[in-house]
């Protein structure tokens, strides 16, 4: 028996200023709806870059609005330096709207910034809801540091309006790992819509055509999008010039948002060392993750992931600036016996990081050092979806045999 949603609309929203995160777990949610709900058509709005860079399956598309890019001091610009930001984000405003009006979902979900980017998505989200369409809105496990976040929300009167215009409040993480909302006073408006859905489970790629991306025995390092990475990949490299005991063959991934001459610095650097091999970009990361030894990474939430999923010894090296959350989640997950951690300071000291990285080759892996860690986040999603049609009373939800 398999479910069919007959001619169901679900629209999402992916902000996409830094790295790849938003874009890559809206991805991950619409793959699996469609897998799960034949007749489902799953649209994703992106800010991001490199959108058009990964594959998409059959009835999920993405439209292209565009692309902000958030600087390390947490100001925002227009990744087209010709055009300034105030008409950039009308521009952006203007497709989302239009994009709503035309596609008219079911469902319209926004990933993490409730408002949209400075705003963007709010009056998107007053005109679907007087069409009837259910808003959700998706948080990482971890937003940022309360103070920070409490700050930020308080300016945009973000919390009234969540318990105003959203139906549902997904959090894509478990209860007892984090509460993205701590710290904060939360209205019951607001606090009686949070549903712990759980981490969103990532797998390899089912296609047997595909190339394996990388044969043999390998660490793994990942800095996601890149654009903040460079420290990563400079500790690493100096690390496997430092300690000649360190052997154990490193694929590194820049990431696309790495400036050019940073890539072409590293390359040049592990050209002369047979243990280190640079990728700038891989569309296919859970690929590579399945297939590492370990992974050593900044832990933003799509690793994290990855990490759980394929079930992988990792060493983070988390991130401080501009948010807190790579920081928060590492200490977390270390105080639960998932990962290592290592502070920044930590990886620089080039001796201290081998010591860490050949630590980390004789790692257990999570089901062993932590076990009982669940990933239930897509089944619940996919059933959370289902109950929403059937309470709308809509004859999209079909039981269909095949």
């Amino acid at each position: 028996m398999s479910k069919r949603l007959g001619n169901a609309r679900i629209l999402m929203y992916s902000h996409d200023t830094f790295g790849l995160g938003h874009l890559r777990r809206c991805r991950t949610i619409a793959h699996s709806l469609v897998e799960d709900y034949r007749g489902l058509n799953v649209l994703i709005i992106s800010g991001a870059t490199i959108a058009g860079a990964f594959d998409y399956r059959a009835r999920v598309d993405f439209v292209k609005i565009p692309s902000v890019i958030k600087l390390r001091n947490g100001e925002y610009t227009s990744m087209d330096q010709h055009i300034d930001l105030h008409e950039t984000m009308k521009m952006r405003q203007s497709i989302i709207r239009h994009t709503a009006e035309t596609f008219e979902p079911d469902i319209f979900i926004i990933d993490k910034e409730p408002l949209g980017l400075r705003g963007e998505v709010e009056d998107t989200l007053v005109y679907l809801k007087t069409k009837g369409t259910t808003l959700i809105l998706g948080l990482r496990d971890v937003m940022d540091a309360p103070h920070l976040l409490e700050a930020e929300w308080k300016r945009n009167d973000v919390l009234r309006k969540i318990g105003a215009l959203y139906d549902d409040v997904w959090i894509y993480g478990p209860p007892d790992f984090y509460d993205p909302l701590t710290g904060i006073e939360i209205p019951q408006s607001v606090r009686s819509k949070m549903n712990f859905v759980g981490f969103l489970q990532r797998n390899a790629s089912k296609d047997a055509t595909m190339p394996n991306p990388q044969k043999g025995d390998y660490l793994l390092v990942t800095t996601g999008g890149g654009g903040d990475g460079a420290d990563l990949v400079r500790d690493v490299i100096a690390a496997y010039d430092t300690d000649p005991t360190l052997t154990h063959k490193a694929v590194i991934v820049l990431g696309p948002y790495m400036s050019a001459d940073l890539r072409n610095r590293f390359k040049e650097a592990c050209d002369a060392n047979p243990l280190l091999e640079i990728i700038e970009f891989d569309n296919r990361m859970e690929d590579r993750i399945a297939g590492a030894k370990a992974v050593l990474a900044m832990g933003g939430y799509n690793t994290y992931c990855e990490i759980l999923s394929f079930d992988k010894p990792a060493l983070i090296v988390p991130r401080t600036q501009p948010r807190e959350e790579q920081l928060i989640r590492a200490t977390r997950a270390s105080e639960l016996g998932l990962v290592s951690m290592l502070s920044a300071e930590e990886s620089a000291d080039s001796l201290k990081f081998a010591s860490a990285i050949k630590a980390l080759l004789k790692r257990d892996p999570p089901s062993i050092s932590a076990p009982g860690m669940q990933l239930e986040g897509l089944p619940n999603i996919s059933r959370i979806v289902a109950e929403w049609f059937r309470r709308k009373g809509e004859n999209h939800l079909q039981i269909v045999q095949g």
